[in-house]
């Protein structure tokens, strides 16, 4: 090599040219498994959440004898919404810095261990105060296995769109989780009879909420093929990781990411509890289920709920189609929330009140556009933060975002629903809603100018 040569060489040497992002390969037997176990693990967060919107109605009226809509039934359904939510918000943020402290693979094995059989002793309470208990430490293990399943995943990839698809699709698990949820309150409902009786009666509600057990049979049956996390175990043996600290996501590099994703992921799952959760509650008062029998109810409440749950799977599967194609996090955000202001208003105040058939339709398109940004956050997240963070500001975003912040939104649209003008219950339960709904979204579109992008498609260490 003469001299020019030599010198041209170095000079693109000391550029930094960037490095080539490690080669897409197809995935081996044990990131499959990895894959389906936190998909299972996603898919049964929201079943475990989805539970209470079908069940709450003959909930209350088994245990507290509540009459639908009234201030001792608004005030309960509340308290069964929002405190597992809050309670799971404050514990997830722990378990996500125990993510980063002991692995990610103890963590999400635990959590999902903990929510199947909480909500196994829910199915046997004998008092409401009892059922919120035993909701709350479901809801506990949901909060932890989220966290620790979206780091789990996301380290196990080092090609950013291999990694990005992944993520997309696995969380497209929780549209089945919904449709799994939907299925057995339906057949809870049709066959309750046919099934042993739990206290002494056959309700649908408890045999509902009994299959939540069902996650921790094929877990147990894997458990022992399971990784842990690459990135996190090289790390911890080389004695590089450091500890995880809470005050790190408020010193200036991380601090505006951590309160600005913090704040829209309460406005998304605002949505999520406070709005989209309560149309169950609506159905009974549409004009053509008003007068049907209380069995054929529970079954319209499920089928407009199996609606809902498709447009789920469809929206997480949107994302995981676009997210791969839109490099800019604000325009992919933005693709979900400028609809999604127009079909909330439309459906709670409108079709909510008038039509059978309108909320079907709008529930499914309503679920798509809300599912977007809930699968955003989960690829979002990991690429905000470093290794020894990574859980730690993922729960933070998550929990506190969400699981605290966002979930009041339930308080707020059960307590306008006392004081909403209305022609019933229902109808002033759906007009808070729609409330709800346009305050949410309009503050998600303003605070999304200020949503930082990932500097590179790596995830940092």
């Amino acid at each position: 090599m003469d001299e020019s040569a030599r010198l041209r060489h170095t000079r693109i040497d000391d550029a930094g040219v960037p490095e080539l992002p490690p080669r897409v390969s197809r995935l081996t037997p044990v990131q499959w498994l990895v894959c389906g176990v936190a998909a299972l693990g996603f898919a049964f967060d929201l079943y475990e959440t989805l539970v209470m919107p079908l069940i709450a109605r003959p909930a209350l009226t088994a245990l507290g004898n509540f009459k639908p809509g009234s201030p001792g039934s608004n005030l309960w359904v509340g308290l069964l919404f929002y405190l597992p939510l809050a309670s799971g918000g404050v514990f997830g943020l722990l378990g996500g810095y125990l993510t980063d402290l002991y692995g990610r693979r103890r963590v999400l094995v635990w959590s999902i261990l903990l929510y199947a059989f909480s909500a196994c002793a829910a199915s046997l309470a004998r008092t409401l105060p009892q059922l919120l208990f035993f909701r709350c430490t479901t809801t506990i293990g949901v909060c932890v296995e989220f966290v620790a399943g979206v780091a789990w995943v996301a380290e196990l990839f080092s090609n950013p769109k291999q990694r990005e698809s992944v993520l997309g699709y696995t969380q497209a698990a929780f549209g089945l989780g919904g449709l799994m949820v939907t299925g057995a309150y339906y057949v809870a409902v049709t066959y309750a009879e046919r099934f042993p009786a739990i206290r002494g009666s056959h309700e649908a509600w408890r045999y509902t909420l009994l299959s939540g057990l069902i996650p921790a049979i094929p877990l147990l049956l894997t458990r022992p093929f399971l990784p842990e996390s690459p990135i996190w175990l090289e790390k911890k043996s080389k004695g590089e990781l450091k500890r995880p600290s809470f005050a790190e996501l408020f010193r200036p590099a991380l601090r505006k990411t951590t309160l600005v994703t913090t704040f829209l992921v309460a406005c998304s799952y605002a949505l999520a509890s406070g709005v989209i959760q309560q149309t169950a509650r609506m159905v009974p008062g549409l004009p053509e289920v008003r007068n049907l029998a209380p069995r054929l109810v529970e079954q319209t409440v499920s089928g407009v709920q199996m609606f809902q749950e498709i447009g789920t799977i469809a929206g997480r599967l949107l994302f995981a189609f676009l997210v791969v194609r839109i490099a800019t996090q604000r325009r992919l955000l933005r693709i979900f929330l400028v609809p999604g202001l127009l079909v909330f208003s439309f459906v709670y105040f409108f079709a909510a009140t008038h039509s059978l058939v309108l909320v079907q339709g709008g529930v499914l398109l309503a679920g798509l556009l809300m599912n977007g940004p809930f699968s955003l956050w989960g690829n979002y997240l990991p690429r905000m933060y470093p290794t020894q963070l990574r859980g730690t500001g993922e729960s933070f975003a998550i929990n506190i975002g969400a699981r605290v912040i966002g979930a009041s939104g339930v308080l707020l649209t059960t307590q306008l629903a006392n004081i909403m003008p209305g022609g019933g219950a229902a109808a002033r339960l759906a007009y808070s809603a729609g409330t709800v709904a346009v305050l949410a979204y309009l503050l998600s579109l303003i605070a999304s100018f200020w949503l930082r992008e990932p500097e590179h498609p790596q995830l940092p260490d």
